[in-house]
C-alpha cells in the first residue's frame, strides 16, 4: 500500500509540473517575451502553493482529492505569473 501511495504522490507532482508549464506557456506567448521566465514561474507558482495550503493545515485539498489540488496549483501559478507580469514592466 505504502508503494502505491508513493506512485501516487509522483504521478500528482508530475501534475502539478505540467499545470505550471502550461500556465507558464500560456503566459508566454500573451506576454510575448521572456517566456523561459513564465515557464519557470509558472511552475513554481504550481509546486509551491499546494505545499503551503498543506503547511497552513487547510484540509480542504485532501478532502477535494487530486481536483482540488490541480485547481490550487493553477491558482497559485496564476497568481505567481501575474506578480511577475506586473513586476516586470518597466
Amino acid at each position: 500500500m505504502e508503494e502505491f501511495f508513493e506512485a501516487l504522490s509522483t504521478i500528482m507532482f508530475v501534475l502539478l509540473i505540467l499545470v505550471g508549464l502550461a500556465s507558464g506557456a500560456i503566459a508566454g506567448v500573451v506576454a510575448g517575451r521572456n517566456k523561459a521566465l513564465y515557464l519557470v514561474m509558472g511552475v513554481v507558482g504550481a509546486v509551491a502553493l499546494p505545499f503551503v495550503l498543506a503547511a497552513l493545515g487547510i484540509g480542504v485539498l485532501a478532502a477535494g482529492g487530486a481536483i482540488a489540488i490541480l485547481m490550487a496549483a493553477l491558482v497559485g501559478a496564476a497568481v505567481l505569473l501575474m506578480l511577475v507580469a506586473l513586476l516586470s514592466r518597466r
